[in-house]
């Protein structure tokens, strides 16, 4: 008695030499037709780039559109690391001696002007103009005219920029603080580790050098 080759009980035959029907690859434990690549585990799919042993490719982190790059106010010295070049107590004193020489002037015409009010108003105005511009380049550059002059400036100690002209008027008032205990705050940045005055320490803010 003669058996015929086994077939599929759905109808259709069974091929040895062929896999499942419907996959073209060959079952397991079979070889593929000469000429006919293997494709397995380890082969790179279509589509996909073939990354290289022992490297995987990492996703890149590109700079989203509309975030610029952050650039921290502080300049690039050498030697000096993260940490901000601080200006000392005697560039402060000095700078700040050079704004008190300019409000000398008006407060002058405002001092000799008593017999005339005309002059000691046009002294008082003076005063004024010169202490609200003082505060505007302060509060959007960092640096006053004596600032300026000696080459420090005032900024954010968080980032180095400027403070902005509501929070430079807000350190003036601060500087109360500097004043009460027997002027004490003024003299604080000689021996503080960032040179900071009592106010400096309320409103985060450091005096560096600029150059």
């Amino acid at each position: 008695m003669s058996f015929g080759p086994p077939s599929d009980p759905y109808g259709q035959p069974q091929n040895p030499q062929q896999g499942q029907p419907g996959y073209g690859q060959p079952g397991y434990g079979q070889q593929a037709p000469q000429g006919v690549p293997q494709q397995g585990y380890g082969q790179p799919q279509p589509g996909y780039p073939q990354q290289q042993p022992g490297y995987p490719q990492q996703p890149g982190y590109p700079q989203q559109p509309g975030y610029p790059q952050q650039d921290h106010g502080y300049p690039q010295q050498a030697g000096y690391g993260v940490q901000p070049p601080y200006a000392n107590w005697g560039q402060r004193f000095l700078g700040t001696l050079v704004d008190a020489l300019i409000f000398a002037v008006p407060y002058a015409l405002i001092i000799f002007g008593r017999d005339t009010p005309a002059l000691a108003v046009i002294g008082a105005l003076v005063f004024i103009a010169v202490a609200i511009w003082q505060l505007i380049q302060e509060g959007r550059t960092g640096q006053t005219v004596g600032k300026k002059a000696l080459g420090i400036r005032l900024v954010r100690e968080i980032d180095g920029q400027p403070l902005g002209v509501g929070m430079a008027f807000v350190r003036r008032l601060a500087h109360f603080l500097d004043s009460l205990p027997c002027y004490l705050g003024w003299l604080w940045p000689a021996w503080d580790a960032k040179r900071q005055t009592f106010a400096d320490k309320v409103c985060s803010s450091i005096v560096i050098r600029s150059h």
